[in-house]
């Protein structure tokens, strides 16, 4: 007995490795679904609450482990953590966040034992519909507690070429994992009422996947957003400054001409560089230096979105400052980064970035959450910097005005993993969510030209200097994900709820007991 349970959990496990390839930069996005879909056939055997959470918290160690292992590589390598205690805090991390799948197996097994009655006998059908929904819930719960951390939320494993990825438009990114979770579930179904042998259950779960996979194409070709002016020549410059060396003041004054280099050799109306491409206060940066970027950017008849830091009032502020034709302008992160740009619980926990962690810049100021857009170069940008673009739903704050996304970061912090193609993808979906083309413009990689449809139009090779250097077009108008938000895919579980609900009591009643025992 003890040994089919541990198969089990090894199991699980090894579907949540499977689960990585699904997202950047593999782009196998039927893994991911596949390894849900494991899952959820295990949970639907699975013995009691207890024993459903267990493999609920399995898969996700196996999916965190394997899918941010790279935060070692920050802590470690350019924090300064020790080797053994980055390894401990990466641990307890994955395991934090390992615990949200085990809630959710806990969540459907009480459930499924309240609508089945003291067996929990629910039908393969009430499980479909009850363990998607449960999912996606802790799902965006993780996105917003403690700040959030919504990496290797499923939907992102649709972006860009997964049919499923049309739903972006109207449900976002949560509502994506609810069909991906659904499209599990039915996967699930199928495997244990096969359809060729004319199960009822079986043949319903293929009629509904074909069904939801067809309308998400389809949905791929509708036009939510509609061109606003004249494309503009865009340059996004990639300076490539080692993090070990960012910050050095021997590095400052190559890091400058690096990038004054290479903004000079763009002819392009709308130039951006990096976040904190130019590591000091807008208020030491030399005049005559200003002077330069601001000759060049005029004469191209357009402007430069420049990362770097800002003091006001005492508070330090990681920011994009415009420079050009049109008057300055600043955009101030807001959604900070626990540990890494603002100390949580300071009087208890102050000591980690003074004692442990050796991270410049560590505690910031929020810039606040409804901030102007940017009209530069002819057109309303919406800046985020770095970790920001994980939040679709902070992003959509700057719509329908804003014409142009912008994201500008640095991951270097995460050396050559998997990490910085990861969060390209997650602009992909931010892309698909709004109906905008999203430029990025990072200091190692990956510095993107993203379209509307999620798909990369342009791309560096990361980890060489370079300027990338191409056509964006503004876009104008509201998706439905924009006016709406999560409220739709919140609807959603909802109703998936409700009716797993309705079909138990209809399973339950006298009547229909009687009838399924004449049959």
């Amino acid at each position: 007995m003890k040994s089919i349970l541990l198969n089990k959990y090894i199991l699980v496990f090894a579907a949540g490795l499977l689960a990585v390839p699904g997202f950047a930069p593999f782009y196998l996005y039927p893994l991911t679904i596949l390894s849900l879909a494991v899952l959820f056939t295990q949970w639907q055997h699975a013995r009691g609450k207890w024993m459903a959470a267990r493999l609920g918290f399995a898969y996700g160690f196996g999916l965190f482990a394997a899918g941010i292992g790279w935060l070692y590589v920050a802590l470690h390598d350019f924090g300064g953590m020790p080797m053994l205690l980055a390894a401990l805090a990466i641990g307890l991390f994955v395991a934090l966040l390992a615990s949200f799948p085990a809630m959710a197996g806990y969540a459907q097994a009480r459930l499924r034992a309240r609508l089945g009655g003291q067996q929990g006998m629910a039908t393969p059908v009430v499980l479909t519909l009850l363990i998607p929904p449960l999912w996606v819930l802790l799902e965006w719960l993780r996105g917003l507690l403690m700040t959030g951390f919504p990496w290797l939320a499923m939907g992102y494993s649709q972006a860009p070429d997964s049919p499923l990825a049309g739903y972006a438009a109207i449900f976002g990114v949560y509502g994506v994992s609810l069909l991906v979770a659904l499209s599990a579930g039915l996967l699930a179904l199928m495997w244990q009422q096969n359809p060729l042998k004319k199960h009822a259950g079986g043949r319903l779960a293929l009629g509904v996947l074909l069904l939801l996979w067809l309308a998400g194409a389809g949905l791929r070709m509708v036009p939510w957003t509609h061109e606003v002016g004249e494309p503009l020549k865009v340059s996004l410059l990639q300076g490539n400054i080692g993090q070990g060396v960012k910050f050095a003041e021997e590095q400052l004054s190559n890091t400058l001409a690096t990038y004054l280099r290479l903004l000079q050799s763009s002819d392009a109306k709308l130039i951006i560089l990096p976040e904190t491409a130019l590591p000091l206060l807008s208020s030491d940066l030399p005049q005559s230096y200003i002077d330069q970027l601001r000759k060049q950017v005029q004469q191209n008849n357009g402007d430069v979105l420049v990362g770097l830091f800002e003091k006001d009032r005492g508070l330090y502020y990681n920011s994009v400052v415009s420079i050009g034709t049109s008057p300055s302008q600043s955009y101030r992160k807001n959604h900070l980064v626990p540990f890494g740009e603002f100390i949580p619980l300071r009087p208890v926990l102050g000591w980690l970035i003074n004692e442990v962690l050796h991270i410049p810049m560590g505690d910031q100021a929020r810039g606040g959450a409804h901030q102007q857009v940017l009209n530069v170069a002819g057109q309303k940008v919406a800046v985020n910097i770095c970790y920001e673009d994980a939040f679709g739903e902070e992003i959509i704050n700057y719509l329908p005005e804003a014409s142009l996304l912008v994201n500008v970061t640095n991951d270097a912090w995460y050396g050559k993993s998997h990490a910085a193609m990861q969060h390209n993808q997650i602009s992909q979906m931010r892309a698909l969510e709004t109906g905008r083309m999203m430029l990025r413009a990072t200091n190692t990689g990956v510095t993107s030209i993203i379209g509307k449809d999620g798909q990369i139009r342009q791309m560096l090779t990361q980890h060489q200097e370079g300027v990338l250097t191409g056509l964006a077009q503004g876009y104008s108008g509201s998706t439905p994900y924009v006016r709406w938000g999560n409220a739709g895919m919140l609807l959603l579980c909802v109703l998936m709820l409700l009716a797993a609900w309705q079909l138990t009591r209809q399973a339950l009643h006298p009547s229909m007991r009687n009838k399924q025992t004449r049959e």
